[in-house]
């Protein structure tokens, strides 16, 4: 199962000092819109994402169809197909893609700790 690009996303309580601290482990904002509370930050192929007020767990996150740097792939796995097969597999999602759409859409599922899962398609 190839889930695309991987990244935390983080609920943090001050972005700035988030982004500052990151920044001393090598991190450098890569997209996002601080005036909007967010931001994500690389270093290599690392990815995590600074998220103030905008959820409250952190969040594993997955994107089928972009590469480490957001780029598009030709070929990947669409979410609605993750979703059949995660389903068939017996796992339990807490909210889901609408299988009768096609591009953008994802679904989340929780780990046995609560930890979210999220699968989130933007192509």
């Amino acid at each position: 199962m190839e889930l695309g690009a991987f990244s935390i996303s983080l609920a943090v309580k001050d972005l700035q000092a988030s982004r500052d601290f990151y920044e001393k482990f090598g991190f450098r904002a890569f997209a996002g819109e601080a005036e909007q509370n967010w931001l994500i930050m690389k270093n290599g192929d690392h990815a995590i994402g600074l998220f103030q007020g905008m959820f409250d767990k952190n969040v594993l996150t997955f994107n089928p169809g972009w590469d480490s740097n957001a780029a598009s792939l030709k070929a990947f796995t669409d979410v609605r197909e993750l979703q059949r097969q995660l389903k068939a597999a017996g796992v339990t999602l807490v909210s889901e893609a609408d299988e009768g759409t096609t591009g953008p859409a994802s679904f989340t599922a929780l780990d046995p700790d609560g930890n979210p899962i999220l699968v989130d398609q933007h192509i």
